[in-house]
């Protein structure tokens, strides 16, 4: 059974100002998801689910379901804040997402193969899709995920700070992951604000996840137990998010799961900001005359 892609594309792009995960990118009215797309079933996948708002529903299914048909597989699911674990009690101010880990739990129902996880946002490169096609094909170990992991340097926009997934690595295995936010670029490397008041220092060689993961259908049973232990905690704050680093954290720190890192040699892009996107339409640009993409996907 050829594995499935999760296209997380449900964010509201609060920073970006505006609807990114549909924003064109290409010379023939391309998105970064359609590069993604293409770069997939290149590398053998045999479904794309994405996880949307009922809002850019049309969208999706214009843009993706009808000009994808005979090429791919496409389903859809929607995340919802109303997509909760019976009896619980959450704030009547809520307005976003639960999150990214939210947003894979809502697809159960619709996958049961071994699946990968991408932003719809971020560009991740043909070399990486074949990587992550190649471990979730050969893998057989039900609760062995992985990582497709970047160079924090290679991750950084030049126009504000991200959040990142920082890895510690043990013998090619997550150590433990900390979702870390409003990581800036600096002269020497990266920095954010610790807990402490202090500033964390990152040198810029550090492991990071770009949400490129590699999961298995037992994912839903760990990341539904973080769910619901997040809901009881923090539901009735408005904007509180649980995010995938986070949900797997304490299992790979107490054994019940192991993630593998396997590094991209590509270079990672996306549009966090409105003014990233020259930058990227300048690269896809560049990877069209260099041969990678053909000019008009499909």
């Amino acid at each position: 059974m050829k594995p499935t892609l999760l296209v997380l594309a449900a964010g509201m792009g609060t920073r970006y100002g505006g609807n990114k995960q549909l924003d064109q990118v290409g010379p023939s009215g391309e998105t970064i998801i359609d590069y993604s797309i293409y770069d997939a079933i290149r590398a053998g996948f045999g479904k794309i689910v994405f996880v949307i708002r009922r809002d850019i529903e049309e969208q999706v299914k214009e843009r993706f379901v009808e000009r994808l048909k005979g090429k791919i597989e496409v389903d859809y699911v929607f995340q919802e804040i109303t997509n909760l674990p019976e009896g619980v009690k959450v704030s009547p101010e809520r307005t976003k997402p639960w999150g990214t880990s939210h947003a894979i739990l809502v697809t159960e129902k619709a996958i049961k193969e071994p699946f990968g996880v991408i932003n719809a946002d971020d560009y991740y490169g043909v070399e990486s899709f074949k990587v992550l096609y190649d471990f979730l094909m050969n893998d057989k170990d039900p609760n062995c995920y992985t990582i497709i992991g970047y160079k924090l340097s290679n991750t950084l926009s030049e126009h504000g700070h991200v959040n990142r997934g920082v890895c510690g690595v043990e013998n090619g295995l997550l150590k433990n992951i900390v979702e870390t936010r409003q990581i800036e670029k600096t002269a020497t490397g990266a920095k954010a604000p610790g807990q402490d008041g202090k500033d964390l220092i990152f040198t810029g060689d550090e492991v990071v996840s770009m949400n490129l993961w590699g999961f298995k259908p037992s994912c839903y049973s760990f990341l539904g137990t973080e769910f619901r232990n997040f809901i009881d905690k923090s539901g009735m704050d408005p904007k509180s998010e649980l995010d995938i680093p986070t949900s797997i954290d304490k299992f790979v720190k107490n054994g019940e799961i192991t993630i593998k890192i396997l590094m991209s040699n590509d270079r990672w892009f996306g549009v966090t900001y409105r003014e990233d996107k020259p930058f990227v339409v300048e690269s896809i640009d560049k990877m069209i005359k260099a041969g990678t993409y053909p000019e008009k996907l499909y």
